[in-house]
C-alpha cells in the first residue's frame, strides 16, 4: 500500500487579499513617481539655467548696492525665476525659493529612502511566501508571473533608495554654495566655481528623475502579470485545486 501526503491547504483567502490590494496599491505607484520626477526636473532646470548664466564670459558681476529689495541685474536669470521663482534681490540673502528647493529635495529623499525600505522588506517577505506555493501544480504556469512581480518590486525599492541617495548629495552640493548677493558676486568676480557645482547638483538630479520613471515602467509591466495571477487564484479552492 503506497502513502501518499497530504498536501497542505492552500491560502487562498490570503492570496485573494493580496493579488487584489497590492496590485491596486502598485497602480498608484505606476503614475506618482512621475509626478515626483517632474518636480525633480524642474529643479534641475533651475540650476542649470543659474549656472548658464552665471558661466558667462561676459558677465561682469556688479558691486551692488542699489535700493533694497530691487533686482539683481547681474544675478537674476529668467528661466529661474519662471520655473521656480528664484529671485535674487538687493540687500538679501539666499531667496528663499532656493532654500524651500534644497528643503524639498531633502523632503523627497526622506520619503524615498522610506519607501524604498519598506518595499524591500516586503518583497524580502513575498519571496519567501512565493516559494511556499511551488507545489501548487495549479499556480505552476504562472509561477514566473508572480516571480516576475516581486522582482520588478524588488528593483522598484533599490532605485527608490538610490534616488534618494541622489537627491540628498545633490542638495549636500548645494549647501556648498553662498547663494547671497554679496558671496555670488565674490565668486564670479574670482574662481568662478558656483555653476559647477550647480551643474554637479544638477546632474544628480536628472539622474535620480530617471530613476522614479524606471521604476513605473517595471510596474507598469507587472500589471498584465498581476491580471494573470488574480485570475488563477480566484480559481483556486482551499485545498489548491
Amino acid at each position: 500500500m503506497t502513502e501518499t501526503t497530504a498536501r497542505p491547504p492552500v491560502p487562498v483567502a490570503a492570496l485573494r487579499n493580496l493579488a487584489h490590494f497590492h496590485r491596486e496599491h502598485e497602480k498608484f505607484y505606476a503614475i506618482e513617481p512621475l509626478r515626483r520626477a517632474e518636480a525633480v526636473l524642474r529643479a534641475s532646470r533651475t540650476l542649470k539655467a543659474l549656472a548658464d548664466r552665471w558661466s558667462r564670459t561676459d558677465l561682469r558681476p556688479a558691486a551692488g548696492g542699489g535700493p533694497a529689495y530691487t533686482g539683481c541685474e547681474d544675478l537674476n536669470d529668467p528661466t529661474a525665476i519662471e520655473t521656480s521663482g528664484v529671485l535674487f534681490m538687493e540687500g538679501t540673502t539666499e531667496p528663499a525659493e532656493l532654500t524651500q528647493l534644497k528643503h524639498d529635495l531633502r523632503s523627497q529623499a526622506m520619503s524615498g529612502e522610506q519607501t524604498g525600505a519598506w518595499l524591500k522588506d516586503a518583497m524580502t517577505a513575498s519571496w519567501d511566501s512565493a516559494g511556499a506555493l511551488l507545489r501548487v501544480s495549479p499556480l505552476a504556469e504562472l509561477l514566473g508571473e508572480r516571480h516576475r512581480i516581486i522582482a520588478n518590486n524588488w528593483l522598484a525599492a533599490d532605485m527608490s533608495r538610490l534616488s534618494a541617495a541622489l537627491l540628498n548629495r545633490a542638495a549636500d552640493i548645494l549647501e556648498a554654495v553662498d547663494f547671497t548677493p554679496g558671496g555670488l558676486r565674490t565668486d564670479l568676480a574670482g574662481p568662478r566655481v558656483t555653476p559647477g557645482y550647480l551643474y554637479s547638483a544638477a546632474l544628480l538630479l536628472d539622474r535620480s528623475a530617471d530613476l522614479s520613471v524606471t521604476s513605473t515602467t517595471l510596474t507598469r509591466d507587472s500589471e498584465p502579470a498581476w491580471r494573470q495571477w488574480q485570475a488563477r487564484v480566484d480559481t483556486l479552492d482551499s485545498h489548491g485545486g
